[in-house]
């Protein structure tokens, strides 16, 4: 990530102006061309603002720049300072570079796959810190990452198997943790275990025999609801500018092995 951090020394009794002028300008100008506020610091004396703002990388800080001096806010800002007189006696602005990233998500986001082969037998892990069970194979999503990439390399990475994904059967919440479970086939690889999984192999498995595998109660729904016939569409884009990547139509059709 990208950081500007900006420093504003004010009269102690221009206080009251100067947060309304930023709230009602500076603010809404930054936050609607794509930059965002990290955080912004009033000191004990009441004579200095910190303002830090985030961008995804300095090119998109440039395009968000140039993009606010073209916004009419923007030209409304200038003539609001005008009217208001000097706010601040100095204002010092430099770049920050990260040294890591340390900020503990709000909800963390897993995926997981119903993935099966040509003969309909299911792909099932069994993992070191949950040995008691078989469950599907997926993980976390990074930071950024797209869900349909994040559960193809969590598979990879526990199996050694390549799959297609078709669309997603359920999503799940226990209010800390959100859970996206979609549907797919094999269509390559080698199936082998990995640091993470001490066992992974393919079972026929249907409503009479899945908690023989499933002994763990909240895995048991999302293999079940996986198991009917249709799933929901999903897809994958990006912005500024918008661009659809992927859409997953939930239709199944059997590419067999490659």
């Amino acid at each position: 990530m990208f950081y500007r951090r900006e420093r504003y020394l004010i009269q102690s009794k221009d206080v009251g102006t100067f947060n309304q002028f930023f709230d009602e300008y500076l603010l809404p100008v930054q936050v609607k061309n794509g930059a965002k506020l990290v955080g912004r610091w009033i000191n004990e004396s009441e004579d200095e603002f910190l303002t830090i703002w985030e961008y995804p990388n300095y090119e998109e800080f440039v395009k968000i720049e140039e993009r606010i001096k073209r916004d009419k806010m923007y030209l409304q800002m200038q003539e609001q300072q005008r009217k208001l007189g000097r706010l601040y006696t100095q204002k010092v602005e430099d770049i920050l570079t990260s040294t890591g990233d340390y900020e503990i998500p709000k909800q963390i986001v897993n995926v997981s796959g119903y993935i099966t082969n040509q003969a309909g037998e299911l792909l099932l892990v069994k993992t070191y810190w949950r040995s008691d069970t078989w469950e599907l194979p997926g993980g976390g999503v990074d930071n950024g990452e797209h869900l349909d990439l994040a559960l193809c390399r969590e598979i990879r990475e526990e199996t050694g198997m390549e799959v297609r994904l078709f669309g997603v059967s359920g999503v799940y919440s226990n209010g800390n943790t959100v859970s996206i479970v979609f549907r797919g086939e094999c269509v390559g690889g080698e199936l082998k275990t990995s640091t993470e999984t001490k066992e992974v192999q393919f079972v026929k498995i249907d409503a009479t025999n899945v908690k023989h595998y499933i002994t763990r109660g909240k895995f048991i729904p999302r293999v079940l609801d996986a198991m009917k016939d249709s799933c929901s569409p999903y897809e994958a884009f990006s912005v500024r500018p918008y661009a659809r990547l992927r859409r997953l139509d939930g239709e199944e059709r059997y590419q067999g092995d490659s």
